[in-house]
């Protein structure tokens, strides 16, 4: 996996995650949120633990994108000469 095959994963990927996380946290309160009946999560933590999670989704799904594209990443970065 070459760096440009990585960055074609991760930049679309972090920006999903960024708006994702917008409206999520636009609707989510974490202070309302109660893990196992008596723990409260941190709000800096929670949203930090969300965005690396939705920008792991998002990468698997721009990965499988990209692994089921037709041809291989190299191919599909040379520019066609023609349309045959």
């Amino acid at each position: 996996m070459t760096i440009r095959s990585l960055m074609w994963i991760l930049w679309p990927s972090f920006l999903v995650a960024g708006v994702l996380s917008a409206i999520v946290f636009a609707l989510v309160d974490p202070l309302d949120i109660v893990v196992l009946g008596h723990l409260q999560v941190d709000r800096l933590a929670f949203y930090t633990v969300a965005f690396f999670l939705f920008w792991l989704a998002a990468a698997v799904a721009c990965a499988l994108s990209l692994y089921m594209s037709s041809g291989s990443p190299a191919a599909l970065a040379e520019p066609a000469d023609s349309l045959d």
